[in-house]
């Protein structure tokens, strides 16, 4: 195991990392070592945390070894989810029908369609067209401010959320179309009333497997054993408690903010994301006592709206380190500009149309924003949308599906329309 994970990791680390590492000792140490220069192969950080996956998972006896090399290389290379996940389990592709015999079934190919048919829409209506606000804007960071910001921003929630999640539906569907079922990767996270909620309901398989595969080795270890035991003797039972948990969440959030990308943006973006999640939990009974002298109910609507509406603040702010490709100086300099250079005019139809869309394709952002809200809506109190629509009459189902792929068709962004986000990690 130890060689499979070196030699797995290594490879990652040599390919991945190296330019940033050899960059950063040359400037800290006046030196002059030339970065070698590789092809990034499409996949490669998620095809090597499933195949890491697998190698633990047999050494744990989890599962058993395949002895077929070449099924091996299906579960690690499986065509459909190799760009950008999700991060699959070999116990659960074979649950999930890789390697059994596989017939034509309508109702699984119907439902495989509707599903890319959803992906499409989200990505080639909605994220190409809100990503060309967001790189107007971060092209040149310093020229804007006030709510041009706060209006990117939102577009690169927009653009984000739906060029990953429609991506991760088009891979589902078409896994399924296969007859092979995927692990779901999303769950309404901007539903989310904390950060690590959020990370609960974003990206499930990389939080699944940093929780399987880091947090608990990590946390359970005699050391943050002995630490948790000096933290109760000292701080109490509470803080002796979630200190090994806080280290362990900052040790996560590194590591996924390194994951993300060779860049210090990213990892002050995870360290940030980690910071959150450990400063909640050591609080948590003074927030909670908080919540008690101010008589406010922790479960009651108001509240559950108000702890929406925070994390989503605090999600776009952690956004920042991801929207800023010119690097931490172009992040603080956005940063900044959320707080000053705030006029009416960038909220006129003149100047919001200076970014390269027009005013009906904010209407049409809108519009898709509203549909999908309404679908996360239904699916968080637990309709499945496609088995409902399945129910209704034949007329009903096909106005539905023409109406999903005239939008493709008609209102798919091609101006600049390009790959899926994540398939650059």
């Amino acid at each position: 195991m130890a060689v499979a994970l070196l030699f797995a990791f290594g490879l990652l680390a040599v390919i991945k990392y190296s330019d940033f590492a050899i960059t950063n000792f040359n400037r800290v140490f006046s030196t002059g070592f030339k970065s070698p220069s590789f092809v990034l192969p499409l996949g490669l950080s998620f095809f090597t945390f499933q195949a890491v996956s697998y190698v633990i998972d047999v050494y744990q006896g989890k599962c058993s070894a395949e002895t077929n090399y070449f099924k091996m290389l299906l579960f690690v290379s499986f065509f459909p989810q190799i760009m950008q996940g999700p991060i699959g389990r070999y116990d659960h592709f074979v649950e999930g029908g890789l390697f059994s015999e596989h017939k034509w079934d309508l109702k699984r190919t119907q439902f495989g369609i509707q599903r890319i048919g959803w992906g499409l829409f989200k990505k080639l209506v909605l994220a190409d067209r809100a990503g060309v606000v967001v790189s107007t804007v971060t092209a040149n960071v310093a020229a804007y401010g006030g709510f041009t910001n706060v209006i990117t921003l939102l577009m690169y929630s927009i653009q984000l959320y739906m060029d990953f999640s429609g991506g991760i539906d088009i891979v589902i569907g078409a896994a399924q179309i296969f007859g092979v079922t995927m692990d779901e990767n999303f769950r309404q996270p901007y539903f989310s009333k904390s950060i690590g909620e959020f990370w609960r309901r974003w990206h499930i398989t990389l939080g699944a497997w940093m929780k399987d595969y880091i947090f608990y080795p990590f946390s359970l270890t005699k050391a943050m054993n002995n630490l948790g035991k000096w933290g109760r003797k000292h701080f109490g039972k509470h803080f002796g408690t979630v200190i090994p948990i806080c280290i362990a969440n900052l040790l996560i959030f590194f590591i996924v903010g390194v994951w993300h990308g060779a860049e210090w943006r990213y990892i002050c973006y995870g360290v940030y994301n980690g910071m959150i999640i450990a400063v909640s939990a050591a609080l948590k009974p003074y927030f909670k006592k908080g919540l008690e002298v101010c008589h406010i109910d922790a479960k009651g609507k108001f509240w559950s709206v108000v702890s929406i509406i925070r994390t989503f603040i605090l999600v776009n702010i952690g956004w920042i380190f991801d929207i800023c490709a010119g690097g931490m100086g172009d992040c603080v300099t956005f940063f900044k500009g959320l707080f000053s250079n705030y006029s009416l005019e960038q909220l006129s139809t003149g100047y919001i149309t200076s970014f390269g869309l027009a005013m009906y394709d904010y209407a049409i952002l809108v519009a898709g924003c509203l549909v999908v809200l309404l679908v996360s809506v239904l699916k968080e109190r637990g309709i499945v949308i496609r088995e409902a629509l399945g129910t209704k009459p034949l007329v009903v189902r096909w106005a539905v599906y023409y109406m999903v792929f005239a939008c493709i068709l008609v209102l798919g962004y091609i101006g600049k329309s390009g790959g899926f986000m994540y398939a650059l990690f």
